[in-house]
């Protein structure tokens, strides 16, 4: 199935956000769930101690904890996010993800 067709399922349907993506040992595992022209929308499963290095975004991005605990610090501030916790991060300001547990996050990335 297409990356596109995986996307057309989930049209009009309640789904569970964190069930849409499984673990993988050693791992960092992403799907994207919306991909258009004014933004997108991914999910991410880290392995307990996968991260992401520091990096910048030209846009406004969102985390939202979906499942886990993650430390992500943002222009040199280190913050811990939990499960239901939301983080904004400013375009332009460096920023890395590092999970601390089995972590799940779902990427809201604004143009």
């Amino acid at each position: 199935m297409s990356e596109n067709e995986r996307r057309e399922e989930l049209l009009g349907r309640v789904v569970n956000l964190a069930g849409l993506l499984d673990y993988q040992q050693g791992s960092i595992v992403s799907r994207t769930i919306a991909d258009k022209e004014t933004g997108t929308l991914t999910l991410f499963a880290f392995d307990k101690g996968q991260g992401l290095s520091e990096h910048t975004a030209p846009f406004d991005a969102i985390v939202y904890a979906l499942d886990g605990e993650a430390d992500i610090t943002l222009s040199g501030q280190k913050s811990r996010v939990t499960c239901g916790d939301m983080l904004i991060m400013p375009a332009d300001q460096p920023h890395a993800v590092r999970a601390s547990t089995p972590f799940k996050m779902l990427l809201v990335m604004i143009r």
